[in-house]
């Protein structure tokens, strides 16, 4: 399973499955400021909310932008480039709690900082300012690598994606080190204590000299990361330095502590050291690509909605460089892919809604409904009517 597989197999088998996938990109609203992630509060309302990376987070309800952002904080924020407000997660409970999490970079130091807000008690659509709470800030010793994603698990444990901290190479590798957060997959418990609890069972919990807070391991850019909703088993995109793009896999059954290789390794290829990097510790990413075919990856979903059948199953993904977007299965014993669709977009983030529908933006500030093609669409429609 964690097998990688070379993306010349993965274009051959993607030519048998070339005419069974055919998708389109339907625009919902436009004009978006700098979207980065999207997401939905999982309180049966319907919205989305888009995280738009200069500090404001914006409502999209039945078809259109609402006029005011839900949160709006672009006076703490440091954005542009790989800084900004970055995500947005909404406790399991927020229906009842109001609680959700947001990760941006802070001005002034340019430190990742987690904090936590609550919903307006005078108006669903707005967050309330004055509760804000800042429950973890990690120091970044460079401007990129900055990670970015939060997302609840399906254990109600807050999970943080955290690059290496930046530059090139990962010069401090940083990314090997258990005793700092950067380059790593966190994993927190925001109910049990305050500002944080750790998990009992994360697996450096109980290392001398390890960061608790710490679930994986060998991460560059976690740019994107998501979970399952039907099997828990969660996929970890990571932009690469300078030949592969991957995607990393972590089972549902797992008790973390996954190394999934850089520094010593850039997807399957040795880094530093050039040679005999993979001592038999590392887990191997599922997913591959080369430069020819981008240059840095955006983790997506795996779709679980039930409008368009033929996608079931199907983990998409894409890359910001070249537009395109794949299409992954596994069909019990590798990971596949294929290319579905070219695009002129730069794609910066997917996200789904409480249905398993999934979306995909970027710079050019349109969001977009990921379809099969129409008429399987009227079909799946007419069979739940």
């Amino acid at each position: 399973m964690h097998k990688a597989i070379a993306f010349s197999a993965i274009l051959l088998f993607a030519t048998a499955l070339a005419a069974a996938r055919e998708i389109s990109l339907v625009p919902v609203v436009a004009g978006l400021d700098t979207p980065v992630a999207i997401t939905h509060a999982g309180d049966l309302s319907g919205r989305l909310f888009v995280t738009l990376q200069a500090g404001r987070v914006a409502i999209v309800e039945g078809g259109a932008v609402r006029p005011e952002p839900f949160l709006d904080i672009r006076n703490i924020v440091l954005a542009g480039g790989e800084r900004g407000l970055l995500s947005i997660a909404f406790h399991p409970a927020y229906g009842s709690n109001g609680r959700f999490f947001v990760n941006y970079t802070a001005a002034g130091s340019g430190d990742t900082v987690i904090t936590e807000y609550r919903v307006s008690s005078a108006d669903p659509n707005r967050a309330d300012p004055a509760s804000r709470r800042e429950i973890l800030r990690i120091a970044q010793p460079f401007s990129n690598h900055n990670g970015g994603q939060l997302q609840f698990g399906p254990d109600g444990n807050l999970y943080i994606g955290m690059g290496d901290g930046g530059s090139g190479g990962d010069p401090g590798d940083r990314a090997q080190n258990l005793s700092t957060l950067l380059g790593k997959m966190l994993r927190i418990d925001v109910d049990g204590a305050l500002p944080y609890a750790i998990p009992p069972d994360n697996p450096f919990a109980s290392t001398p000299g390890a960061r608790p807070e710490i679930w994986a391991l060998g991460l560059r850019n976690p740019w994107r990361f998501s979970f399952d909703r039907v099997t828990g088993e969660l996929f970890i995109a990571d932009v690469g330095q300078s030949a592969r793009e991957e995607v990393n896999h972590q089972p549902a059954s797992s008790g973390g502590g996954e190394n999934y290789g850089w520094r010593r390794m850039e997807g399957t290829l040795c880094f530093n050291p050039s040679s005999g990097c993979n001592d038999g510790s590392l887990t191997l990413p599922i997913l591959e690509y080369g430069r020819e075919l981008g240059c840095s990856i955006t983790g997506g979903y795996r779709y679980r909605g039930w409008v368009h059948p033929s996608l079931r199953g199907v983990y998409f993904y894409g890359d910001f460089c070249s537009g395109r977007i794949w299409g992954a299965e596994f069909d019990g014993r590798a990971w596949s892919s294929e290319v579905l669709l070219s695009t002129a977009r730069t794609i910066t983030t997917f996200g789904e809604d409480e249905a398993g529908e999934i979306y995909v933006t970027g710079f050019d500030g349109t969001l977009y409904r990921i379809e099969a093609k129409s008429g399987e669409r009227r079909r799946a429609v007419r069979r739940a009517g």
